[in-house]
């Protein structure tokens, strides 16, 4: 007993006994800890890698290249990251019909899942901005008469102030936002498609970017019930202006001439 107790007094003791917790500890956490699920979550990411790859080839390739290096026909994709490539193919825009000024909106031809394996192997070639959560770009508790000051400062100039679109020069143009889903409203904030610029995170935060999506849906929710009045499509002073220099012109034309018949017929009398 005497020499069991003057082991445990022993200088070491206290060092011997630390390394043993030590070990007790990691070899704990290693069974306890979830490598499996981070070991199932980076094969599934290199399965959704693969399959892109395959999807690249046979839609994506012949304009955009082998390697998504670009080509004559398409600009390259290194480093657009997976946002782009979500709103892109999401809208329909891509792959492309045809090539023009402007790539149009249509039918979407491939399934989610398929856009997220092609968003993951695009992804994989270069960091760029990455699809946005639920939480990022879901309009709840957001600020919409703030999403109306940003809107007209950074966005009316082309989209229009209620987000009905117009033309730009050569034959491109702003595209109606009404009916726009929240993710791709803030994807295209964060990517600038086409002849639109971006928005990232460091020139417009993500608070500013829900305020906008909230302010677009507002405004497009209930045009039927317009509270100013006939709309007029909602395309601001051109329309306002030719439809008063229509009908209200047309109108005091026509009392003119109404008032001088009935003077001219006065005087015969």
């Amino acid at each position: 007993m005497k020499k069991l107790s003057a082991r445990r007094r022993h200088p070491l003791a206290a060092v011997v006994v630390l390394l043993l917790a030590l070990a007790a500890t990691g070899g704990l956490y290693a069974a306890f800890a979830p490598a499996g699920t981070a070991k199932a979550d980076e094969t599934a990411q290199s399965l959704a890698i693969e399959e892109g790859k395959k999807l690249y080839s046979v839609g994506c390739a012949s304009c955009h290249g082998t390697g998504g290096q670009g080509t004559s026909d398409g600009p390259s994709l290194v480093g657009v990251g997976s946002a782009a490539v979500d709103f892109q193919v999401g809208t329909g825009r891509m792959p492309a019909q045809q090539p023009g000024a402007q790539v149009p909106r249509k039918k979407v031809i491939y399934s989610q899942a398929e856009i997220d394996q092609l968003a993951a192997y695009v992804a994989s070639l270069g960091a760029g901005p990455i699809k946005p959560t639920e939480g990022q770009y879901s309009p709840d508790g957001a600020d919409i008469a703030k999403g109306g000051e940003l809107f007209r400062t950074n966005c009316a100039q082309c989209h229009n102030f209620t987000g009905e679109g117009g033309a730009l020069t050569y034959g491109k143009y702003a595209p109606s936002l009404e009916g726009v889903d929240p993710k791709h409203l803030y994807e295209a904030m964060q990517t600038g498609p086409q002849n639109m610029p971006s928005f990232p995170d460091t020139t417009m935060p993500e608070k500013e970017k829900k305020d906008i999506i909230a302010y677009v849906q507002a405004v497009n929710s209930d045009k039927a019930n317009n509270p100013g009045g006939l709309s007029l499509g909602g395309l601001g002073p051109v329309s306002e202006g030719l439809f008063g220099w229509i009908f209200g012109l047309g109108a005091l034309i026509a009392v003119a001439i109404w008032v001088a018949a009935h003077t001219a017929k006065a005087k015969k009398s």
